[in-house]
């Protein structure tokens, strides 16, 4: 039976290299897969999976519109898919996750969702929330804070490398704009920057 998968972890704790390889061993399989990503992250041009290390796979752009199961049981119909995976997975509405677990359930397609588990304030994103109540399997991936402990936070800071504390939970960002960190760190970041404020 198909499972639906979230992958989850912090910034830079190589997500999307690791949907790339996923995707790359099926194809080197000889076996078809669908890629998705959000439209609203055109970091790398828009629909493209890419990964830091210099990776990058075209990919169909989902939106808060885009109707999941009919867009992969369609493609499905064209040609069998051997697995769907999607990039950016926080940004999935709940009603979406339910489409993708039905493709699991009733297409028998595996679905393979990479994603972060919470924003800069350390709150769940919906897509998130949604794939850690309904998801078959649940798989961090790990990054290193600076101090050498497992990061599992997202600190967003302004140009000057300040925590930024208050704003909206989405930002399109890489490096410069977020940085890996332990909760301990993370924590202290934010107490810093408010008490500045």
């Amino acid at each position: 039976m198909a499972k639906l998968y979230f992958y989850y972890a912090s910034m830079n704790a190589g997500k999307s290299t690791t949907l790339l390889q996923a995707d790359f061993n099926y194809r080197e399989r000889g076996m078809e897969t669908m890629l998705w990503t959000a439209a609203l992250d055109d970091r790398y041009g828009a629909g493209r999976v890419a990964s830091r290390i210099g990776l990058m796979a075209e990919a169909r752009k989902f939106d808060p519109e885009t109707d999941l199961w009919a867009a992969v049981t369609a493609e499905n119909a064209g040609r069998p898919l051997a697995c769907v995976l999607v990039d950016e997975a926080q940004f999935l509405s709940r009603e979406q996750v339910l489409q993708l677990a039905r493709l699991a359930d009733e297409a028998n397609i595996p679905v393979l969702c990479y994603g972060l588990r919470t924003d800069f304030a350390a709150n769940l994103f919906p897509g998130s929330a949604a794939l850690l109540g309904l998801a078959d399997a649940l798989v961090e991936l790990k990054a290193v804070c600076e101090c050498g402990r497992k990061a599992t936070m997202n600190l967003r800071v302004d140009e000057g490398g300040r925590a930024v504390v208050e704003g909206a939970q989405t930002e399109i960002g890489g490096n410069d704009r977020y940085i890996a960190m332990c909760r301990r760190h993370f924590m202290q970041k934010r107490r810093e920057a408010a008490a500045d404020a």
